[in-house]
């Protein structure tokens, strides 16, 4: 779908697309997809053809990534403010509430709305998706990147990210490039960003349907935080791939949407019954 775009309340324009093929009799929810961190909404590709069919489905582009604008240094770069352009993006949409899939740092918003503006929310769904990456390597990564450039920096490191049955060269080479399209100095301040910020301790806020997917040879962060997430939100399911590596939500595109559909299918059986 063409991309639209969006000024926040700051002057930053965020890109976003949507792609809707419900019967046009019904009135269909809202399903938000968020992109990981250097990365955009174009790597979801796989699973909108799943979830479209059900679901008027929104991928945005974080700011500074994508198309999205790259904001000027001045302007300050926080979670909170990430989570209130997708907050202006649901106004702007007039949508009152909406199920959220995050995929990784895209996760972090999902999570983030669900503990602090519960009413707009219906679920959320995280992929690899943590509270938080304080506890990961984003710090150790900035030094490196600076010395080898970014998609030299992933090139070697791309075994934390996808396992030997799936590093296919065109899927790699695509993946790379992919990556390598955003402003590397921006990135730099969102991987430093979110090396300072955990929340596990506001995680039992959540009360919305919660589905946790966890990379099973997760090796990017903190793995243990996938069960300690279950056990506090209490209705939430967690879902482990067995041997899986860090982006899922790329070489298990099928399954992962596979397994959103069957989550919200059981949680909101009616969602797609409702007619204008």
């Amino acid at each position: 779908m063409p991309r639209v775009e969006m000024k926040t309340s700051d002057a930053v324009r965020i890109a976003y697309y949507i792609d809707d093929f419900t019967d046009p009799w019904t009135k269909p929810q809202t399903l938000f997809m968020l992109h990981s961190a250097m990365s955009s909404a174009r790597r979801l590709y796989a699973m909108v053809p799943h979830l479209a069919r059900r679901y008027r489905v929104v991928r945005m582009d974080l700011r500074g990534h994508g198309n999205s604008e790259v904001p000027p240094p001045a302007l300050p770069l926080t979670l909170e403010r990430l989570t209130q352009d997708l907050l202006e993006l649901l106004n702007h949409l007039h949508v009152e509430k909406a199920h959220f899939l995050g995929a990784a740092g895209g996760g972090y918003l999902s999570q983030q709305v669900a503990i602090h503006h519960p009413e707009r929310v219906l679920s959320i769904l995280l992929f690899a998706s943590r509270p938080g990456f304080k506890h990961g390597q984003g710090r150790s990564w900035i030094p490196e990147i600076e010395r080898k450039g970014l998609r030299a920096f992933l090139a070697e490191t791309i075994s934390d990210r996808f396992p030997p049955e799936h590093r296919d060269q065109g899927r790699i080479d695509w993946f790379l490039n992919e990556m390598s399209r955003n402003d590397t100095a921006f990135l730099k301040r969102f991987i430093l960003h979110m090396s300072d910020r955990y929340w596990m301790d506001d995680i039992a806020r959540i009360r919305c349907p919660t589905l946790i997917v966890a990379p099973g040879a997760e090796s990017i962060g903190n793995a243990l935080a996938y069960e300690e997430m279950h056990r506090l939100i209490p209705s939430s399911e967690l879902l482990v791939y067995e041997g899986g590596r860090h982006n899922i939500c790329d070489y298990l595109a099928d399954r992962c949407a596979a397994d959103a559909m069957d989550f919200l299918r059981r949680k909101f059986p009616e969602s797609r019954l409702a007619t204008s």
